[in-house]
């Protein structure tokens, strides 16, 4: 919970003036039976309105006094909670976007988003209820325990003996709470697993009419989510009805024994009366602490989970202004030396790579699936670090590097990348700030600028959520336009132009040529024609590469890159 104490503290002077104003509109309405108890024992006998009006007059007052301050604090809670949590969110997905891919793939990504939601959720509903119950309920409890006990000890003696009882009850079923509510949000991460991928492969789901398939699929997750829902539930569920049988133990108790002292003279009916509202408001201020106890499980679970996210060290990049060591003099822009790289410790996914890629030159890739492509790929932009070896970019380790300098040498695109609900313009510059006229630029060398301005409205034709308003290949244009339009000092395109036909992939290729003379081009590719005029080319097996060098030296000594070249095109190309 240190977590919470810490989001908590910008906002503990606002919290605190809630919580005084909550605090004397609590005590304001304790004063409520004991006006009665006197109006009854020492203003009704005396049968004079004007005192009877006063003293009802004083209990309105107090009950409004009460109203009003409970409405303020509430509302001051709900503007504080609301605050604390919007923070907390921010912080969150800020940091998941800082998490390493490796660290990412250990939480999964429907995990980080039930952390960033559900369990957000239940921390902002604890601190609201706590601002609003934490208050009320402890002054309700023992104010009314302190009052009960000036006013006849006895009774009070009477009702006090069952509250042992509950706080044990309350501590060992909130005691279970927190793994049992943490195994539920376990259960809610598969469930949004299974949403997230049937949502986006909604379109082969339906074309292959597996709707049945993927429904008994979200079947099995939702019915392990409401068992462990149910379970979880059922044992903090005992807690309000335990302490209601232990309540109502004791308020039986004191009835019987307020009747045998009123019987003996030893109390009155107006005490009694005043007693047992003392007493009501005492069982509603534990029934209070015992939902606070059910929402704190479940705070303490998500707190926990949503901890070690925020808590994650950086486990990559070093600070902006440190220097790592002196760059080596090399002609190359960007050299692979010795590269190794294992996923998982185990078995090793790229071993011994060693490759050098001049300044403006290029560098294709290609091999089977699996054979470690995007792997390389993603090791050159430090989504991971290198188990063995090392990479250099002028001349410089990888590790040398921060995090701004190094993604701003890269212009990326992806064969799945996202686009996202706004126009063309804004997609191409992606929060940058850039001109439209660099816009329309990198438009043009991606071959989109045509297809663009057959729009209606241009640029700014609304793209919607994913591109799923545009063809294949219109979405791989617009994000390599994207790529190109920083003009950044590294271009990757990772199976980018898979989409696209001979003739605009070849166009395309040229254009990069001609445009970006400065800017060194990594491709990863299955197709021979879009990688065969890189300067060096890297055909990949298992991890190893089996050929290296321009395409016509690979079509003579490597009858791997020969055997693909030829069976797609017969050793003919479009240009």
């Amino acid at each position: 919970m240190k977590l919470l104490v810490r989001y908590l503290k910008p906002f503990r002077v606002r919290m605190a003036i809630g919580f005084c104003i909550k605090a004397g509109g609590t005590m304001v309405e304790l004063m409520l039976p004991y006006i009665l108890s006197y109006i009854l024992k020492n203003v009704v006998g005396s049968r004079s309105v004007p005192q009877i009006l006063a003293w009802g007059g004083l209990m309105i007052l107090c009950a409004a006094t009460a109203c009003i301050c409970n409405i303020v604090a509430n509302r001051m809670a709900a503007r504080s909670s609301a605050d604390f949590s919007e923070q907390l969110r921010k912080d969150l997905f800020a940091k998941t976007l800082r998490l390493s891919a490796a660290q990412t793939d250990r939480f999964t990504i429907p995990s980080l988003e039930s952390r960033i939601t559900t369990d957000t959720y239940h921390v902002h509903s604890f601190v609201s209820m706590m601002q609003r119950m934490g208050v009320r309920a402890p002054i309700l409890l023992l104010g009314g325990i302190v009052i009960t006990l000036v006013m006849d000890a006895y009774l009070a003696l009477v009702m006090l003996a069952a509250l042992p009882l509950i706080c044990v009850t309350v501590f060992l079923i909130s005691n279970r709470g927190v793994p049992l509510y943490a195994r539920v949000q376990q259960s809610v991460d598969n469930m949004v697993r299974v949403v997230r991928e049937d949502f986006q492969g909604i379109r082969v789901i339906k074309a292959l009419s597996k709707n049945d398939y993927e429904n008994r699929r979200y079947d099995a997750v939702n019915r392990r989510l409401s068992r462990d829902e149910t379970f979880a539930g059922t044992i903090m569920g005992i807690a309000n009805p335990a302490m209601t049988l232990l309540m109502n133990c004791g308020i039986t108790a004191v009835v019987a024994w307020s009747a045998y002292r009123v019987a003996g003279h030893q109390s009155d009916p107006e005490t009694v009366i005043a007693f047992m509202q003392y007493f009501t408001l005492i069982s509603m201020a534990m029934m209070s602490i015992s939902r606070i106890f059910v929402m704190y499980t479940k705070c303490a679970a998500s707190s926990r989970r949503i901890g070690e996210v925020l808590e994650q060290p950086e486990e990559i990049f070093t600070p902006e202004k440190q220097t790592v060591c002196e760059p080596r003099r090399e002609d190359a822009h960007i050299v692979f030396e010795n590269v190794g790289f294992s996923y998982t410790g185990k078995h090793r996914h790229l071993k011994n790579i060693n490759v050098s890629v001049p300044r403006g030159g290029s560098l294709g890739i290609i091999g089977a699936t699996g054979s470690g492509k995007s792997t390389l790929v993603k090791l050159l932009m430090r989504f991971y670090d290198v188990t063995e070896g090392e990479i250099r970019i002028n001349g410089l380790p990888l590790s040398s590097y921060g995090h701004q300098t190094l993604s701003g040498m890269f212009g990326v695109a992806l064969q799945n990348d996202f686009l996202y609900a706004d126009t063309v313009e804004e997609n191409i510059r992606f929060g940058r700030e850039l001109s439209h006229d660099a816009i329309v630029n990198a438009a043009r060398i991606a071959q989109a600028d045509d297809f663009i301005t057959a729009f209606a409205d241009g640029y700014g034709h609304l793209v919607s959520s994913k591109g799923t308003n545009l063809s294949g290949g219109q979405r791989q244009r617009l994000l390599i336009a994207r790529a190109i339009a920083g003009m950044p000092e590294i271009l990757v395109l990772d199976d980018s132009s898979s989409a696209l036909d001979y003739k605009t992939d070849a166009n395309l290729r040229r254009a990069l040529a001609e445009e970006l003379t400065n800017t060194t081009v990594v491709t990863v590719a299955q197709r021979v024609s879009s990688i065969k005029d890189c300067s060096v080319i890297l055909v990949l097996e298992h991890g190893r590469v089996i050929g290296q060098g321009t395409h016509d030296e690979l079509m003579r000594d490597c009858p791997a890159y020969r055997e693909i070249s030829d069976s797609q095109m017969g050793g003919a190309f479009v240009e």
